[in-house]
């Protein structure tokens, strides 16, 4: 395959690594792939994949994800469990000397020879494998506890000159990859207060970007992951030139969280970049078991409060999500690792990779590509009924700018008035869409420009009604268009 000149060789590379980048949309909201159809993002967070997974691990939990239609991994890099001081599971370090910029390298990959197959082959080898099945990995450079003045193990090592020189070298290593998008932050806010002092960590920030732009240029696809709460990067960052796509947290510590309005709030901000929950509650996590007040009566978060946040995050304007299941991002394994915040309930790793709502995340994702996707606009205003006013009953809506469809996400098994008006055409075919397993049911079409009661089927707590203009011939639900 390398068979041609070298002058060659550079050119097709640069090719390949400008065209097969994703890239935000024309409108700013979502985003687009080489070919400026919608990538609708579902991610996993994978946050120890590099630092506590074999190679065989690696290849069966990636093929899980796959079947399952994720399109997104993110780990990293400098993992945050002792990611520095502990080595991966092959006895590898990622850093001489606790320096960034000095990887951890030995001559040759050959994984049946210790000596050679060091800590950046097992990255090199995991980012492959996804390629292979066609999905990106997000790749955090560090975890945030090696910059922020919080919590953590860290240690901190990093400063503005030594994050650029990070920056490059993991651009330059990985410049040959089509499947790479950037993270930076690592679950902590660019700006904190911390012991009563403030601190400022845009300049370690902006120095990893221009390490990673130095080499690969704009077409490098860059966004940060922050810490829980309030701290959406359209907060702190959003200003800043690297900063492709915003994100925050919805976290973990509620219920009631509403990630919808951290996406209208982010949506809102000037210049308009995308944005997306990149950690809502997880799958199995116990609800909040920072304060030292767990039960099983406050529970973990199931299946349903997955998609009761995720499905309206999207519905309000989000470029999709990131799912995450409390015993995957850790990689359970309690013969090698203690547990981390589990409540009272050990699944382990293996299980919980085939979690109900893991499976559940394509059916979202092939929803929301069966309709018109650049277009969707969050609108209110067609549901006629109460709306909700809260997390338990908050009723969602998405159309189509063009008026074409509407999708309608109810969380609890009520009826719904809703105004035809909005939508176009004389007719409308009606769908009940399951957000369990991708089925759409048809229902009886509607008329005119009225208002018009649906109930959904009985089975199931919730539901998404699509309405469509009956002369657009969309195709079912679910459905990939044409």
């Amino acid at each position: 395959m390398i068979k041609i000149k070298i002058s060659g060789f550079i050119v097709l590379f640069t090719i390949l690594t400008s065209s097969a980048q994703i890239h935000v949309s024309d409108n700013k909201k979502f985003l687009a792939d080489k070919d400026n159809k919608p990538f609708f993002c579902i991610g996993d967070t994978d946050w120890e994949l590099f630092h506590r997974m074999t190679r065989e691990q690696a290849a069966e939990f990636i093929n899980t994800r796959s079947e399952q239609g994720f399109n997104v991994l993110q780990a990293v890099a400098l993992a945050e469990f002792n990611g520095i001081r502990e080595p991966n599971r092959y006895g590898d370090y990622p850093l001489n000397n606790e320096d960034p910029t000095q990887l951890a390298v030995t001559p040759g990959g050959d994984p049946n020879d210790s000596y050679q197959y060091d800590y950046w082959d097992h990255v090199d080898f995991i980012i492959k494998l996804a390629a292979e099945k066609g999905m990106y990995v997000g790749l955090l450079p560090t975890w945030g506890d090696k910059v922020a003045h919080l919590w953590g193990e860290g240690p901190i090592i990093f400063n503005p000159q030594n994050a650029e020189a990070y920056g490059s070298i993991l651009a330059k290593r990985y410049a040959k990859q089509w499947n790479i998008l950037w993270i930076l932050g690592g679950d902590r806010p660019a700006v904190y207060k911390s012991k009563e002092k403030d601190f400022d960590d845009r300049e370690i920030w902006r120095a990893m970007a221009k390490g990673i732009e130095d080499v690969l240029g704009k077409d490098a696809f860059i966004t940060y992951h922050p810490a829980g709460g309030p701290n959406s990067t359209s907060r702190y960052i959003h200003d800043e030139p690297w900063l492709d796509m915003n994100s925050f947290q919805s976290g973990h510590g509620s219920r009631t969280a509403e990630a919808w309005d951290y996406v209208i709030r982010d949506l809102a901000v000037r210049p308009q970049k995308p944005t997306l929950d990149m950690e809502p509650c997880y799958e199995d996590h116990p609800v909040n078991p920072w304060d030292g007040k767990w039960t099983r009566e406050r529970g973990y978060f199931t299946a349903y409060d997955v998609r009761a946040r995720i499905y309206r995050g999207v519905f309000a304007g989000a470029c999709g999500v990131t799912y995450g299941h409390h015993q995957i991002w850790q990689f359970l394994d309690t013969a090698l690792y203690a547990p981390i915040n589990v409540g009272d309930t050990l699944i382990g790793w293996q299980k919980a990779s085939r979690a109900e709502a893991a499976g559940q995340m394509q059916y979202l994702k092939n929803l929301m590509l069966s309709r018109p996707y650049f277009s969707r606009v969050v609108n209110q205003t067609l549901v006629i009924s109460n709306k909700g006013n809260d997390y338990t009953n908050l009723v969602y809506a998405t159309v189509d700018e063009n008026k074409s469809y509407a999708m309608i996400y109810l969380p609890q098994n009520k009826a719904v008035k809703i105004d035809l008006g909005k939508i176009s055409g004389k007719a409308k075919n009606v769908w009940w869409y399951d957000v369990r397993n991708g089925n759409a049911i048809r229902a009886t079409s509607a008329k005119g420009n009225g208002t018009k009661s649906f109930s959904p089927p009985k089975e199931g707590m919730d539901w998404v009604l699509v309405m469509d203009d009956a002369s657009k011939n969309f195709p079912a639900p679910g459905v990939k268009m044409d």
